[in-house]
């Protein structure tokens, strides 16, 4: 009786029947990743109940903290509570006690309301552009309520180079917080061609609680999109994923990554050719690289691709979050040209192969 092949073998060969579609997709699309701006937007997506109704909020809320989370206000500058505040502990929502900062994260930026350079953990804040007022701003919000926090600048003096601009009325102080409280949560780091493609599909993936697109891999501190494009940094653009090891496996991202682009081409994916565009894991511990070399050997073993696999396997060492623009590009730009191209078949062959794994 013949060998029967492995669910991931079956996946992977379902790579086949898009190529020529894809290819033809790429070939006629604009270059990839043509944009510039600010630096280290964190992409978070939606995790825990949200759907709450307005007489809840209005409820649980004073009318000054329903104005600011509920309905997007702004509190007047130098009046926030937490302005001035320096008691060693954790900054929390406000709404529904999801806990953001630590006090060791927060500086004074002189603009006149609570400022921090990084959340807590990955997946406690959500990002969406925001177009009020008349200008292009990044807004942060509790990923566990929705609520409105403020805003992410990129003007930070601290080595993140981020500024979380906050609403005093948006959050509480707690000076302990209980252990279940924090989840644990696990990192890995893959390039596979354009970031833009390979974020939007772990955007949809079921157990990754955040994504954020970035360089890593390179030999230059802190690089630019435009330097990364050179070749001469060494750096891969890649994205960082903040998964939810109950929710999800490495083994399952892993089947959606060598599913999701070609292994087999050295430095290119498609029309974006450079060492910027290879295929690489980074990895964390001895565990993930087993991992990933053991999927990697059933694959070249099988015969899935005609070519053998070219991944480069490397241990993490840094990486850098890309300028705000590359953020949640296909969420904030869905009708540009590369976005309908390119990466919309990607996503419906993701949503096609891998039904169970979708949000």
């Amino acid at each position: 009786m013949p060998r029967q092949p492995s669910t991931i073998e079956k996946t992977i060969k379902m790579n086949k029947i898009f190529k020529l579609t894809v290819l033809f997709l790429v070939s006629i699309s604009f270059t990839a990743c043509a944009q510039s701006g600010k630096k280290n937007a964190i992409s978070v997506n939606d995790s825990l109940a949200q759907m709450k109704s307005d007489s809840f909020w209005k409820n649980r809320l004073s009318e000054d903290q329903y104005y600011v989370l509920r309905e997007k206000g702004t509190e007047k500058p130098f009046t926030g509570k937490w302005l001035f505040h320096e008691e060693a502990g954790y900054y929390c929502c406000a709404a529904c006690g999801n806990p953001l900062f630590k006090s060791d994260q927060k500086f004074d930026s002189h603009c006149g309301w609570p400022s921090f350079d990084d959340e807590i953990e990955a997946g406690r804040i959500k990002t969406q552009m925001d177009y009020s007022l008349g200008m292009q701003r990044l807004e942060i919000m509790c990923a566990r309520c929705n609520g409105h926090l403020g805003h992410l600048f990129d003007d930070g003096p601290t080595a993140s180079g981020k500024r979380y601009c906050v609403n005093s009325l948006s959050i509480d102080f707690k000076k302990t917080l209980s252990t279940p409280e924090i989840p644990q949560y696990d990192t890995i780091t893959l390039g596979g061609g354009c970031f833009w493609c390979i974020e939007a599909i772990y955007e949809k993936m079921k157990g990754v609680v955040s994504v954020a697109s970035g360089y890593s891999g390179g030999n230059v501190t802190d690089p630019t999109y435009y330097e990364v494009c050179t070749g001469e940094t060494n750096h891969a653009e890649v994205v960082q994923l903040v998964y939810d090891p109950k929710a999800t496996s490495l083994t399952e991202i892993l089947k959606v990554f060598f599913t999701m682009h070609d292994p087999t081409t050295l430095n290119q994916q498609g029309a974006d050719v450079g060492t910027q565009y290879r295929s690489i894991v980074l990895y964390r511990n001895n565990a993930q690289k087993t991992t990933v070399e053991n999927i990697i050997k059933e694959l070249d073993a099988a015969k899935v691709y005609d070519e053998p696999i070219v991944t480069e396997i490397k241990p993490f060492a840094v990486f850098y979050k890309a300028e705000i623009s590359h953020q949640d590009y296909y969420a904030n730009n869905p009708n540009k040209g590369y976005c309908q191209m390119v990466i919309q078949p990607k996503i419906e062959k993701f949503e096609k192969v891998f039904k169970d794994l979708i949000k």
